[in-house]
């Protein structure tokens, strides 16, 4: 076999449409979409269009479409950005324990500069409890962010709900953000039925190019920017836009929604093997997160009494790339947080596997990875100091 990549959650390749929809803007169109000069022009229809684009395919405004470098910067514009803004009509922020930790680490920043954050627990499956999030909602919660889809174990957060238990808690519109970098792309995102605020995405997730997100905000939610110059993105976020990984951005999203059906199910076919395929060879092994609600493309596998740093060399060494939780956390010794939270005991965190399919996959590579993962499981297990007589012999 090639080399096989499963590890799409992490990032993905660009798709050669892409490509080619960006390249103008490197050589023919490489104007200032700021300047008012025929150069300048051609950027700046490339950079309106793009916005419709965008807007249209997660049913928001065009005006509502900020462009930011990617998720994580987006995820921060939207909590300091609200967190400044309304500081003087409160300083609570409710989170969740998963969290991706460009939104745990915003928190945490904040916490020090005088705001109080509740990370909200999860139950097994990893899914936020509506009840418990009504319950810490405070008279000076200001925001509440939750991310869409968790991109470990791929659980999806009912977030319409979230939404709807928060303000009737609260008895007011509370803000409400959402990270929705793993979701949008790969399952329906359309934030009038969400209901949500904020909402933070990267292409690199679906196929564009890496350094480029967006942050749609709801007219009329007040939000200071992060850095200052010059009026850009209605200014919101200063700086010359990229006006090449913009359309590269929208043109990503357009195909992926465009044919989001027909590949939501293969995905789920070739996942779904990989998860029955592995639970049923291999002893002592267990799936993390929702049974059902999940990203059809994404499976997080644990095997007892295995380090999954090893699985992970092993298989790299066979051409098989995947990966042992967020690609954000992969140079730590400490379990994953997510699986943590989730109650998976911490040997058992250790030895866990994340496959996170894309268009490149086939079933003939499915069939590889079920036939090298287990042998790879097994001698580990033979290896390991925690090895029982079963797995020793």
């Amino acid at each position: 076999m090639n080399r096989i990549y499963m590890d799409h959650s992490a990032t993905t390749p660009v798709r050669q449409e892409v490509v080619d929809a960006m390249l103008p803007y490197f050589t023919e169109k490489f104007g200032n979409a700021s300047s008012v000069h025929t150069f300048g022009q051609e950027a700046h229809v490339a950079l309106d269009e793009s916005r419709q684009t965008v807007a249209e395919l997660l049913g928001a405004r065009p005006e509502e479409i900020v462009f930011t470098s990617g998720g994580t910067e987006s995820d921060n514009m939207a909590l300091k950005g609200v967190a400044l803004a309304l500081r003087e009509k409160g300083r609570h922020i409710i989170t969740c324990a998963i969290e991706h930790h460009a939104v745990l680490n915003t928190c945490s920043w904040l916490e020090k500069h005088g705001y109080e954050v509740t990370r909200l627990p999860v139950d097994s499956t990893g899914l936020v409890d509506p009840d418990e999030l009504a319950r810490a909602v405070r008279p000076d919660t200001l925001l509440v962010s939750i991310m869409m889809a968790n991109n470990e174990v791929g659980t999806i957060e009912p977030i319409a709900e979230l939404v709807t238990a928060a303000r009737e808690a609260a008895g007011r519109r509370v803000l409400f953000h959402t990270d929705a970098v793993q979701a949008v792309g790969h399952i329906p995102v359309d934030v009038e039925e969400l209901g949500v605020d904020l909402l933070a995405l990267s292409g690199h997730k679906f196929y564009g190019p890496k350094g480029v997100g967006v942050l749609y905000v709801r007219s009329g939610t007040r939000m200071d920017p992060l850095q200052h110059g010059g009026h850009h993105e209605r200014s919101r976020r200063a700086g010359t836009e990229n006006v090449a990984g913009i359309v590269g951005l929208a043109t990503a999203l357009k195909l992926a929604c465009d044919e989001m059906d027909e590949e939501t199910v293969r995905l789920r076919g070739l996942r779904d093997r990989i998860h029955e395929g592995l639970l049923s060879a291999v002893e002592d092994s267990m799936c993390n997160g929702h049974p059902e609600q999940r990203l059809p493309h994404l499976v997080n596998l644990s095997f007892k009494n295995v380090e999954g740093e090893a699985m992970l060399l092993s298989l790299d060494a066979l051409g098989i790339a995947v990966s042992t939780g967020s690609a954000c956390t992969s140079g730590t010794l400490e379990p994953s947080h997510v699986l943590t939270a989730m109650g998976v005991p911490a040997e058992i965190a250790h030895g866990s596997l994340r496959f996170s399919l894309g268009r490149i996959n086939t079933d003939e590579e499915v069939d590889y990875v079920l036939e090298k993962v287990p042998p790879i499981i097994e001698r580990l297990r033979q290896m390991s100091p925690f090895a029982t007589k079963e797995f020793s012999a």
